[in-house]
């Protein structure tokens, strides 16, 4: 085998008692990608998943014995923004377990912590020998084109970073996949390589609110992107880190903020081999699906012209701003999106300035929610705590707003430095502390260390986002919409998984 595409996991550490039940199994989305690329070239590539197989470091290393690849690839991304940081505790620990065990093995990662802070995951983790520093598409096939894999040979690979000489070095960057490539050179996902117990994709499950709040619907789970970045530049994420071209230090991803898209024809392929698989229960991981028209509006057309379309349960993100139009809902909900996810931050105007987010300041919320509700359409809400000029007034008026809307779906974080954010390089220049660990870097973890503001200690907020929380989950207007929406199994469930706290370090738990 000439790579070996493996994603670590590290469940129970993120999401603590969370991680038995009620937190989702993604599907490793860029490991699938990167998987089908190299196959492309007629490259023999395999994908270990040890986080849907819930594997050992003995039981995946044994794995890796027999199938010798030439190389072993991390890929740390998640579905989660955050995720591409905390899936690092993951893969240092499993990479030092196979580098102790026989030191003559390849070992790479490729994903956004890596992207974000190349010298410093060089620097930190010895059991890796080398790095991506973008995407890695071209720069994966070049390294898997050479005779020998070892720092020798590294000198004129573009888009790695490596140690010669026992000093951290970037080579030049790669580019992307240019939009006219991207059904050509990613050309799908390699379902086929990953585990099942008895049919695809059933060891993974979709996030419970997806689900309808009902075990049973949960089961089995597929994401899929149909384009690649963002065109904005938020202060509070960095999505946009997989598009780096330069090498400083320490990447931000609102430099390098640009979108690419497959084709609709293309991707309904996609779509269409999930039916056949009997996976109905579907994640767009787009950042903003409901952004360019010219793409969106022909794959949901085709969507909606699809038998399996109305035995669909999908989800997709888009901006407030973009689904007023009642024509665009009445698309989205024939083509089997029945959630649409918001990014609607906080219920402050100012604070939604402060983090570039505020082209739909002047919006009436309330009315687009009520918009997309009438249109058959669920809502998954996203709030952030601790943002920019965030105030214990301002928080309450997030809760307050979240409370009003009544969605059937809630999010809410607190703000978190991620390494590829602005936020984090702010952090750093304020001297503020970050999290210790990698898993500090989880919004569920127990060593979570949220960002204070100048009102605000990282304690406070996420104490708040806490007892939000159950407040939410809670409140008698939201159980009674599920019980009207979902059934009372539904309403069970959630009352379940709200009893179930998350233990806080820096709360003294």
């Amino acid at each position: 085998m000439d790579v070996l595409f493996i994603n670590s996991g590290n469940a129970k550490v993120v999401y603590q008692d969370l991680s038995k039940d009620y937190s989702a199994i993604e599907p490793p989305t860029w490991a699938l990608l990167l998987a089908e690329s190299c196959r492309s070239q007629k490259f023999k590539v395999g994908i270990l998943d040890m986080n849907a197989e819930n594997l050992s470091f003995e039981e995946a290393s044994h794995r890796i014995t027999k199938l010798k690849p030439r190389l072993i690839c991390f890929v740390v991304y998640g579905q989660n923004v955050n995720a591409g940081t905390v899936g690092m505790s993951g893969a240092a620990a499993f990479s030092k377990f196979l580098k102790n065990n026989n030191s003559n093995l390849n070992i790479a990662l490729i994903g956004s912590y890596a992207q974000s802070l190349p010298y410093k995951v060089l620097s930190d983790e010895e059991s890796i020998d080398f790095i991506f520093t973008n995407e890695g598409v071209y720069s994966l096939w070049n390294i898997l084109k050479l005779e020998k894999i070892d720092p020798n040979y590294l000198e004129h690979i573009k888009g790695i970073g490596w140690r010669k000489n026992g000093k951290v070095t970037l080579n030049p960057p790669e580019k992307l996949v240019p939009q006219e490539r991207m059904d050509i050179d990613l050309p799908g996902y390699a379902w086929d390589l990953l585990p099942m117990k008895e049919k695809a994709l059933d060891l993974y499950r979709a996030p419970m609110w997806h689900a309808e709040y009902d075990h049973a619907k949960r089961s089995p789970y597929a994401a899929i992107q149909t384009s690649l970045g963002c065109p904005f530049a938020c202060s509070f994420c960095m999505i946009n880190i997989i598009n780096r071209d330069d090498n400083d230090p320490i990447g931000v991803a609102g430099n390098y903020s640009k979108m690419r898209f497959w084709s609709p024809e293309f991707i309904i392929k996609e779509f269409d081999k999930l039916d056949l698989m009997g996976v109905n229960t579907i994640r767009i991981v787009d950042e903003m699906f409901l952004l360019n028209k010219k793409y969106y509006q022909p794959l949901c057309e085709l969507l909606s012209e699809r038998p399996y379309s109305k035995s669909l349960r999908m989800w997709a993100y888009s901006r407030i701003d973009t689904i007023t139009n009642s024509e665009t809902l009445d698309l989205v909900r024939k083509a089997g999106i029945k959630w649409l996810c918001l990014g609607i931050e906080s219920g402050n105007r100012n604070v939604r300035l402060e983090v570039s987010k505020g082209k739909f300041q002047d919006l009436d919320i309330r009315k687009v929610i009520q918009h997309v509700h009438d249109a058959g359409i669920e809502v998954l809400a996203n709030y952030i705590f601790g943002l920019p000029g965030e105030t214990q007034e301002s928080m309450e008026e997030t809760l307050n707003l979240s409370l009003e809307l009544c969605t059937s779906g809630w999010n809410a974080y607190t703000a978190m430095p991620l390494p590829g954010s602005q936020l984090y390089k702010d952090a750093l220049e304020k001297g503020y502390k970050l999290p210790k660990d990698y898993s500090g870097f989880s919004f569920h973890s127990y060593t979570t260390s949220p960002m204070p503001t100048d009102k605000l200690s990282a304690a406070e907020i996420l104490k708040f986002r806490d007892q939000a929380y159950t407040t939410y989950h809670t409140a008698p207007n939201l159980l009674n919409r599920i019980k009207t929406t979902f059934g009372p199994i539904a309403v069970n469930n959630i009352k379940k998984m709200t009893e179930i706290g998350l233990k806080r370090e820096i709360l003294g738990d």
